[in-house]
């Protein structure tokens, strides 16, 4: 197939546009941080963020590529189907709990990222330490964002995936780094608004393609593969329900989340977002879910893609740009690419400025050089979303599975991150000896459960643990439990070490922290 050659002149305008965009919005913050710190302009965009604004940008922080590739992924998949589809009512959830129980703590205290809690209630030590499992996180999600768009590149342009995410990469750190908050916050307007209408504009036209069944009939029937609307076994129950809960509950304590709600000019109104921006982020899911109907319900010996089918190819996390290459015509083709250009770019920002603000806040201003300028502050802030952006692309080169590098990004953080920040919030009595144990335990009980993705068995076999074609996979749902566990730690252990030492059980000299 040779260069695609109209696809590629549409894409350089986007990336323009987009680049063009996030110059001018750096350009508006620097008029507005007069009388504001730099810092503070470049994280949470001085506190004044207006709500239409805002809630683009939180919607759009959520709505990424790997969102879109892997929705659409899960619906095409025979032994998944929409039953399995979780992330768009998980995040719903998230952002209406979030706005519930945490705006108001965050903002009460003019928190500026995830980690001053934590910082403030045990400490700069154990602050940098739980530091580690975001930044993981955000630098996981990034690649996977990138991964999703070479592969995109690949199927419709015809150029390499890996010239992609290096292009994606630098128009994306270059606008972040210019403008910060400003730049990612009205760039995501301009990709929302790409995304929306360029994937809308592709359904029809896909769907009358004469290859593809009626799609409310190969939903409860069997046609060229089993029925897309899918089904979840007994047997799979723990399984669906830990990844659920660790959607709803993990997706909380990012600083994606809270760099939005933190940014915006009133509680009140930070609230109405995150419900707002939630209602968003369901509603952003039914294209693809559409589109993953499409490709299960399609006869793809009858377009040019022809056979084995792209599940028997290996390629169903590329269906989505699959269905828009093959069953759209080429200028609508053009436009689904703009959509998940723009989706990647939306949340690959997101990631790119929250790994960055903490390190620059968190680490570099309180840890490591304490009386730093804001204007050094700010650089160092700029060099960690350097080295941070090349390291998520060169992580994106070796993305096997989108949705499941999507899908790992979030359990380090789940599993270690949300108790800490529950507790430090709701349970200010707790202390850095809990929080150091129920660090300990929450990373030992993750690790010796092994990674089917990363090919790690389990040491620790919970009830049901199965072995399925040479791979150990968990059927209880042990993320959650690990999560409980690790609550409990923390306050149990907090309790034990006041009771150890006001009662002299053990030496003050002992207390080191």
């Amino acid at each position: 197939m040779s260069l695609n050659i109209p696809g590629l002149v549409s894409l350089s305008v986007f990336f323009t546009l987009t680049l063009a965009t996030g110059i001018w919005a750096s350009w508006k913050s620097k008029k507005e941080q007069q009388n504001r710190n730099l810092t503070e302009m470049a994280i949470v965009g001085g506190r004044n963020i207006n709500v239409f604004i805002g809630l683009f940008t939180a919607t759009a922080t959520w709505v990424g590529g790997a969102y879109i590739n892997g929705t659409a992924e899960i619906v095409y998949l025979p032994s998944k189907g929409l039953l399995w589809v979780q992330a768009p009512v998980g995040f719903a959830l998230s952002l209406v709990i979030g706005g519930f129980f945490f705006v108001n703590p965050m903002r009460s205290k003019n928190y500026m990222t995830v980690m001053d809690p934590l910082q403030e209630t045990y400490g700069n030590v154990m602050g940098s330490l739980l530091f580690i499992p975001p930044l993981l996180g955000e630098v996981f999600w990034f690649a996977a964002i990138l991964a999703s768009l070479g592969a995109t590149m690949r199927v419709i342009l015809n150029i390499g995936g890996s010239l992609a995410i290096i292009i994606s990469a630098c128009t994306v750190v270059f606008y972040t780094l210019l403008g910060g908050l400003y730049s990612v916050a009205y760039t995501d307007v301009i990709q929302l608004v790409f995304i929306t209408l360029s994937l809308w504009i592709c359904i029809p036209f896909a769907l009358v393609n004469s290859a593809t069944a009626s799609i409310s009939y190969t939903a409860t029937h069997q046609s060229y593969q089993d029925p897309w609307i899918g089904k979840i076994e007994k047997q799979y129950l723990g399984r669906w329900l830990d990844d659920f809960f660790y959607l709803v509950f993990g997706s909380i304590s990012w600083q994606t989340y809270f760099q939005r709600v933190l940014s915006i000019a009133s509680p009140g109104q930070a609230r109405l977002i995150s419900y707002l921006s939630g209602l968003g982020c369901f509603s952003m899911a039914i294209p693809s879910v559409l589109i993953g109907a499409i490709a299960a319900s399609t006869d793809w010996n009858q377009t040019s893609y022809g056979l084995p089918s792209p599940l028997e190819r290996g390629e169903s996390a590329m269906i989505l740009p699959l269905v828009l290459h093959y069953l759209c015509p080429t200028y609508i083709s053009i436009a689904g690419l703009g959509a998940i250009a723009a989706a990647a770019m939306s949340s690959a920002d997101s990631a790119l400025l929250s790994a960055g603000s903490m390190f620059a806040h968190n680490i570099y201003r309180k840890i490591l050089r304490k009386k730093a300028t804001e204007a050094e502050a700010l650089w160092a802030m700029r060099t960690a979303m350097l080295v941070f952006g090349a390291g998520a692309a060169s992580l994106a080169f070796y993305s096997s599975s989108i949705y499941d590098l999507w899908f790992l990004s979030g359990e380090l953080v789940y599993a270690l991150l949300f108790p800490q920040l529950c507790c430090a919030l709701f349970a200010p009595s707790t202390n850095t000896y809990g929080s150091a144990a129920g660090f300990l335990v929450g990373l030992l009980l993750r690790l010796l459960a092994g990674e089917p993705a990363l090919s790690i068995p389990p040491v620790i076999c919970y009830p049901a643990c199965s072995l399925v074609n040479g791979t150990y996979t968990q059927l209880f749902p042990f993320k959650t439990f690990t999560v409980l566990l690790t609550l409990g730690t923390i306050i149990a252990v907090s309790y034990l070490a006041v009771i150890l030492f006001q009662r002299n059980f053990l030496p003050r000299r002992w207390d080191v922290c």
